[in-house]
């Protein structure tokens, strides 16, 4: 056996265990929160989107490693070779991603997208390129654009040791799988803060009806970011006494620093512009929980299309494509806005106070914020 074997194992065990969650934390939806008009699919997570698989390891070692790797596969196939059309928008470009001038350049994706801390993406992104070059048909491959987004889990993780291993990443990889997505203190989001609560990965998704298309949106959402948390407009932050410049000293986190990384993904074939232009949507979003991408806030948005009408081989001279034109993107612009909102509460309700490197980042407190909803009529919704 590998050294690192029984270290994988005992990771994937705690991210099994991750996803039964205590009873008193929650879903949006089980508190009444239903953001905008649109239904959200089976699950209310981006795996709604068919063929898309999440995987995610959780790093809890010792006292002071709290972090994690999450992983998002458009496709069961071999993405380098099968590749499908993506794109990027950047709400603040206060972040550290890779592989961000050549999506942008070919407009497509031809790697899994990871999530992880800020000082491992390199480590990430040389794990990831390994493993896809152990891939079937890639025996001559000597370019891959791996694409590696990140938040900063400082607070609660050690992340100047840089702690993730290649075993970590490919543990991400492998069990990626369809179904239910583990949300809040898991993955990439395990030691994340998100507006002074523990943040950490959230995922919601919305069907457009028929006469739209009947297409589905699904996002993921990876939150260490500040601001005045509001949810559905109540000022929940302002109740709860915890927000951005409340004070006269302001050190980084005071004036809501920290980053969001939001991952879109879409049935509807469109094409890379069309899917910039849904990125975009996102910081709607985002900005309706109570962000204003400070300074100090890395706010990425990659998105991309699954269908097989805009597939792209890598080998290909000419690409026959059928997208979807401009006029109908509306109702995806409003589904891929509903959806981040509510991945970003997700992300917030299901997180567990967690303790590292010396300090507990308290879990929003849901009996408290059900409270405020129905002090302002809300609830429900």
């Amino acid at each position: 056996m590998h050294r690192h074997a029984s270290a994988s194992i005992a990771i994937l065990a705690m991210t099994a265990l991750s996803t039964t969650l205590p009873a008193q934390r929650a879903r949006a939806r089980d508190l009444g929160v239903k953001p905008g008009v649109f239904a959200p699919g089976k699950l209310n997570a981006i795996t709604d989107v068919a063929g898309v698989r999440v995987g995610q390891t959780t790093i809890v070692r010792g006292d002071n490693v709290r972090t994690g790797v999450t992983a998002i596969l458009p496709h069961g196939g071999n993405l380098f070779t099968d590749r499908v059309p993506a794109a990027l928008h950047v709400g603040n470009g206060f972040g550290k991603i890779t592989g961000v001038t050549q999506l942008r350049e070919l407009g497509e994706l031809e790697t899994p997208i990871l999530l992880t801390c800020t000082l491992c993406v390199w480590k990430a992104a040389d794990a990831m390129v390994g493993w896809m070059l152990e891939q079937p048909g890639m025996a001559n491959v000597r370019s891959v654009n791996p694409v590696v987004a990140e938040t900063n889990d400082g607070t609660l993780n050690d992340i100047r040791s840089r702690p993730i291993t290649p075993e970590d990443v490919r543990a991400a990889l492998t069990s990626a799988s369809g179904g239910p997505v583990a949300e809040g203190a898991v993955g990439a989001g395990t030691g994340t803060v998100a507006f002074g609560w523990k943040g950490g990965i959230g995922t919601s998704s919305r069907v457009l009806p028929a006469s739209l298309g009947g297409w589905t949106v699904g996002v993921l959402v990876q939150t260490n970011f500040g601001g005045i948390l509001q949810v559905l407009g109540a000022p929940v932050g302002k109740e709860l006494g915890q927000y951005a410049f409340q004070r006269d000293a302001q050190s980084p986190g005071d004036r809501g620093d920290g980053s969001c990384v939001m991952v879109i993904a879409t049935d509807a074939p469109l094409s890379d512009r069309n899917l910039q232009r849904l990125a975009a949507r996102a910081i709607m979003g985002l900005s309706r929980t109570g962000s204003s991408a400070s300074n100090g806030s890395g706010d990425y948005v990659l998105a991309f299309s699954t269908s097989e009408k805009v597939r792209r081989p890598f080998n290909a001279q000419r690409l026959s494509t059928e997208e979807l034109a401009n006029e109908p993107m509306s109702g995806l612009f409003q589904g891929a806005v509903e959806a981040t909102e509510e991945a970003i509460y997700n992300s917030l309700f299901q997180a567990t106070t967690t303790t590292g490197s010396g300090k507990t980042i308290e879990a929003l407190p849901l009996d408290k914020v059900r409270a405020i909803l129905a002090k302002y009529g809300v609830s429900g919704r």
